[in-house]
This record gives C-alpha cells, structure tokens and sequence, in this order.
C-alpha cells in the first residue's frame, strides 16, 4: 500500500453533507508516530535512539528525545530520520537514567521542527516533556477556549493544547492535573510524559492507539511497539489498558485508571499496515494477524488457477505467505522494493513515467515473465501506485494479474491519527469493485470483508475502530464552544 499523508486535521459533521467532512479553519500535526519511554536505566537516551530506530516506519520525518538527570530535563528534537539526527557526539547532552521519544510520520502540509515532539516546557512546578501518538477530535475547539483566556501557542499540534490544559490545572499533584487536562480532550491518545522525577504513560479510554509496558534491568520501558523492546533486550510485561495510566517513579510502578470507561475501539488498520510484523500490539501478535488475514482472504476470494502468489512488499508479505499458505499456490517475491529511497529525490518532469513508483518498486521479471498472477496487497487508497504496479508487472511479462486485498474498502478517513485521504480522494469511497478493477486493468479484484478482517485479527467486531472501512465514527466531533461540557 502507498499512503498519501498530509497534515492531520479536526473536522467537524455537518448536517447537509451528511458523512462529508469538512475541514476546520485550525490545522493541527498529530500523524501515525512513535512514542517511547524508559525510566531508572544506564544510558537512558541511548536506549530511547535504538527504541525510535525501530520504530521509524511509524515516523520519518522528524525524531527527539527528551531526557532527566532527576534534577533538569535536556531535550534534542530535530527535521529528519533517527540516525541522522543522533550522533554518538549528541548523547552526552541528554544525560539521565529516564527519557522519552518520539518520530513523527512525513506529511505535505506544516512540515516544521516547531510541530516536532517531544514538546519540552517549563511551568510554574518545574519542567515536563510530552509524546503524543494519535489525534484530538476536539482539539481546536479548546484551543479557542485556551486563546481566549490568553493562552500562546507554539505550535499546532493536539499535544500543546494538553499541555496548556495542564498548566491551568488547578489540582495539587501532576499526576491529577495531567488527568484533569486529559478528562477535557476527546479522542486518541497514546502518551509519554516524562517529568524530572517520573516517568506517565496513559492510553485514552477507546484504547485507539497501542502502548507496552516493558522491563528492563531494575527499570521499566513504554513504547508503541514491542519490537522497540527487543532491540534493547527489555522484557514485554503487558499492553497498557485501555484509559489506564502508568505511573513509574522511585516507589516502582503504579496503574491507576481515573477515566471513565469506554468500549475499547482499538485500530483495525494497526494489524493491515502500521506495525511492524514481529511486534505485539494491543497484546497481540501483528504477524500472527496478517498470516491470518491472508489465510481468510484465500478462503473468500478463491481462484481456480494461478502461477504464484506475489506480495506488494513490504507491508502484505505476511498477508501473501497465509494467502499462499492457505490455497496451496507457489510464494514468490516478484516485486523488490527499494528500502533505500531518501526523503526527497530528484524527478525528472518528464524523462520518465510514473517515476515514484518505479523508484519504490522494481519487478523480477524471471518470476513474472509469462505467468498469472496473484498479488496480494493490504489496502488500496487512491489506487494510483496499485494501477503502476499493474502496469509495471504486464511490462515484465505478466499474463493475468488478479488483485486480492486483505482488508475492506477503505470508504471514509480517519481522525484519530491517521491522515488517510479525503472522502472524495478514496476510490473505494466513490467506486465500486467492478469499477476499481477496470480503473486497475486487471482479470479480478476481490477484497476481505469486514467479518474475515474480524475473524483473522481475533475478538469482536465491537472491539476496534473500523472507522475507515465504514464511516461508523466511535468518538464524536466537535461541539460547539458552548455547548461543550467538560468532565470534572
């Protein structure tokens, strides 16, 4: 699948459109990004680089970490990828045994450092640091409230309206003014907050967005995904549940779960695309749930005849080896990609066409060459790299091509952390398969239904945020300014 992410927005429902959105006049930067956090061990910030190292495909365009000496907190947060930014010669500015991390995902829009995290500040209690992964349905609505109080923003990111809600808390610990700011917000978020003493973890109470808890040595780890646990040699204790918050501080570690309980709406499209295979997300494992997607994918999209199956790399590798699996047909790798290509590139305007799939993607042409195909993919979004790759694997040889999807149609977007497309901008919002068949040239085109999806990940269907696939919206839109009520 090939995302087009832009900057993420709060929209609002509007009764003649129906579930046409429209956009807000407030833009705000929280994509698909990774957060970590380690508390009481040697090298904290050293732990947190390779933490972000492995969770890069969660964000590339800009990484920080913000670390405490137990007395001050030090902050580094630069435009770039993990390793480019963290030089052996930077760590000894971030010294401690805690600190926190995050890499944000690239978008087209507000690309500044002044929306990179952690967001470091200091306050009338002293000094604290945020990471934040996932997206505020009621974010601008409250950065009103908070301008016309005198509030003075930075930035356009959710996480700064958390924290400008913290600042005015009037309660007498952090941790209960970091839940009475929390208890105003809707929507997702995955927190690390890290303070000179403490380190807070806290999952809003939809459990949008995954969050471990993690040990290593005498201290403890938080990280969106367990393989961030296994290149520093942590040990996965649990998921963090849904609207708890994790206290870690010199007396251990404590749950408290001070928000008001919801069902837990976790993302689907986690398992389709987001997380990395060899991690446990939401207690479960990732490549556990693809194979199995793929595997039901075979059982509702049957072909009677094909050479091979091939996935579109890398994120349907899983999917297409359960697919193969599951139908007896040969797996082969026919298309490479290329896991080398920078953040920007020079394109010739007219030299060569469809120049940005050709440098992502490349066939094998003794796979492809006279045979029918299977290619199995995640998703489909706008269709455009899918109908690319189509043409590129016909050019290589390719008979039949018949194009399975291991997910439903993606119909809507998503506004709890994913900048997914506009509605007018989904194929599969506007068309229906036949018509994305004819529109991709191939022989079939058949998709995974909602309840295969379902079946494959495991748990009820109620269980996670389907949003994308059917418009069914679990937290609501914004209000209002008076009519919003806030939870005391």
């Amino acid at each position: 699948m090939f995302f087009f992410f832009r900057d993420s927005v709060c929209l609002q429902k509007t009764a003649s459109t129906g579930n046409l959105y429209k956009r807000s006049e407030k833009w705000y930067d929280i994509n698909m990004c990774g957060i970590f956090g380690v508390y009481n061990v040697e090298e904290a910030s050293k732990l947190t680089y390779l933490g972000l190292y492995a969770l890069q495909h969660r964000g590339q365009e800009s990484a920080g970490i913000a670390s405490s000496d137990g007395a001050k907190i030090h902050s580094l947060v630069k435009m770039g990828l993990v390793s480019d930014i963290f030089s052996p010669d930077v760590f000894a500015g971030l010294p401690g045994r805690s600190a926190i991390g995050h890499c944000r995902y690239s978008t087209t829009g507000t690309s500044s450092i002044k929306n990179a995290q952690p967001l470091t500040v200091s306050y009338c209690r002293g000094q604290l640091a945020m990471a934040h992964n996932g997206n505020l349905v009621n974010a601008d609505l409250l950065r009103s409230v908070l301008e016309a109080d005198g509030s003075i923003f930075s930035s356009t990111t959710d996480t700064e309206v958390i924290i400008h809600l913290l600042a005015q808390s009037k309660k007498n610990t952090f941790e209960d003014m970091l839940v009475d700011s929390l208890k105003k917000v809707n929507g997702a978020f995955s927190l690390v907050v890290l303070t000179e003493k403490e380190l807070i973890g806290v999952v809003d109470p939809w459990n949008f967005r995954p969050l471990s808890i993690g040990k290593k040595d005498n201290g403890y780890v938080l990280a969106s995904e367990t393989c961030a646990f296994d290149i520093i040699d942590a040990e996965y204790i649990r998921a963090v549940e849904p609207g708890e918050m994790i206290i870690i501080n010199e007396n251990g570690l404590r749950s408290i779960k001070p928000f008001k309980p919801q069902r837990p709406k976790k993302c689907i499209f986690e398992f389709i695309y987001f997380s990395r295979p060899d991690s446990y997300i939401f207690g479960q494992s990732v490549q556990k749930a693809r194979k199995a997607l793929g595997a039901e994918l075979a059982k509702e999209c049957k072909i009677t005849a094909a050479d091979c199956v091939i996935p579109v790399p890398d994120s349907a590798n899983s999917a297409a080896t359960g697919y193969a699996s599951e139908s007896g047909t040969p797996y082969e790798i026919g298309i490479i990609r290329n896991h080398y290509i920078g953040r920007t590139f020079i394109e010739p305007s007219q030299a060569i066409r469809d120049f940005g799939a050709k440098i992502k993607y490349n066939p094998v042409k003794e796979i492809l060459n006279n045979k029918d195909l299977l290619v199995i993919d995640d998703s489909i979004v706008r269709g455009t790299t899918s109908r690319k790759l189509v043409k590129m694997l016909r050019k290589a040889g390719a008979k039949q091509v018949h194009w399975r999807i291991s997910s439903p149609p993606i119909t809507h977007p998503c506004f709890y952390g994913v900048d997914t497309p506009t509605r007018a901008e989904l194929i599969g919002a506007s068309h229906t398969v036949e018509e994305i068949k004819k529109y991709l040239k191939v022989e079939s085109l058949c998709y995974l239904s909602a309840d295969g999806m379902v079946k494959a990940v495991g748990g009820k269907k109620e269980d996670y945020c389907m949003a994308c696939f059917c418009g069914e919206y679990p937290v609501e839109f914004n209000k209002e300014p008076d009519k919003m009520e806030f939870e005391r």
